[in-house]
């Protein structure tokens, strides 16, 4: 049963934020509305300004060295073209806080810098965290930060480089074609998006690529060879069906995946980890996938 929280986030969100996301199309506007006010860390955890392979971003730390789970690259959502280290800082923290040390990158962004700029970052940050020889570093991320993971991954894979041993998918925007049934299905229940801002967003990403490209859709990759995934999506927001599909083609593909499918909560609801005990649970469970 979902928490009285759960359903208290989601109704505000849908009341405020949904309203004013609707029909903008300006970035300043889109980043403005996506920036929360800041919140305190988990005791313990600090947070610290750092650069890995020439990109800047946070890298946030626990005194919890005793449970240290290892290195983890955590990439932030915001529809490729909003957000940052400090706007999504309460999901890396709260990894910090259960064990991991972990690197959040302000990778480039839309539309001053489209497909494929926010990959080429990601991938000069893993390889600079796996180091020479590679040490295992597991991937997490959100939203259309998760479908960069998995953008990532296939960017390792494809040049026979070192791969994250494992990586946890919240909401992966995985279709950038907006394909799934979802994103008209649960437009009136998303607490988040509309299905034409969504794909407006994409375009501005895009920039002209389609967006059936494998790279910038890994919807439309082979899977093949990945390391395991877990992922978890909210049953009622339109970007449901990018994680139900992926799941599928992973499994088709030989990939070891979890899927989990959560009633209620909102799009990438982790961010709420001082907030939701849905949030909480869901990024436990990530750390003990992850480990």
């Amino acid at each position: 049963m979902a928490s009285w929280q759960a359903h208290l986030f989601s109704t505000l969100t849908r009341l405020t934020l949904k309203r004013k996301l609707k029909g903008t199309r300006d970035a300043a506007r889109v980043r403005q509305l996506l920036t929360p006010k800041p919140s305190a860390l988990p005791l313990g955890v600090r947070v610290t300004p750092g650069e890995v392979g020439g990109v800047p971003g946070e890298w946030a730390e626990s005194d919890n060295t005793r449970g240290l789970r290892g290195l983890l690259l955590y990439i932030h959502g915001g529809g490729f073209m909003a957000c940052s280290s400090e706007t999504h800082r309460p999901i890396p923290a709260y990894l910090a806080k259960l064990g991991f040390r972990v690197f959040t990158p302000d990778y480039r962004l839309a539309p001053e810098h489209p497909f494929p700029a926010a990959i080429h970052d990601l991938i000069q940050v893993f390889l600079a965290m796996a180091g020479e020889p590679p040490v295992p570093v597991s991937v997490a991320g959100d939203s259309a930060g998760g479908g960069l993971a998995l953008s990532l991954m296939l960017s390792l894979r494809d040049a026979a480089r070192p791969m994250p041993k494992s990586a946890a998918l919240f909401s992966p925007w995985t279709d950038l074609a907006c394909t799934g049934a979802s994103i008209r299905s649960n437009e009136k229940k998303c607490a988040m998006f509309y299905g034409d801002d969504l794909i407006a967003c994409a375009n501005s990403y895009l920039a002209g690529t389609p967006a059936t490209d494998p790279l910038a859709s890994p919807h439309y990759a082979k899977l093949t060879k990945l390391p395991p995934l877990l992922i978890h999506v909210a049953a009622d927001e339109i970007m449901l069906d990018d994680s139900i599909r992926l799941a599928e083609h992973a499994r088709e593909d030989g990939v070891k995946v979890q899927l989990k499918v959560w009633p209620v909560v909102q799009h990438a609801w982790q961010i709420l980890a001082q907030r939701l005990p849905e949030a909480r649970e869901s990024l436990r469970e990530a750390s003990e996938f992850l480990t």
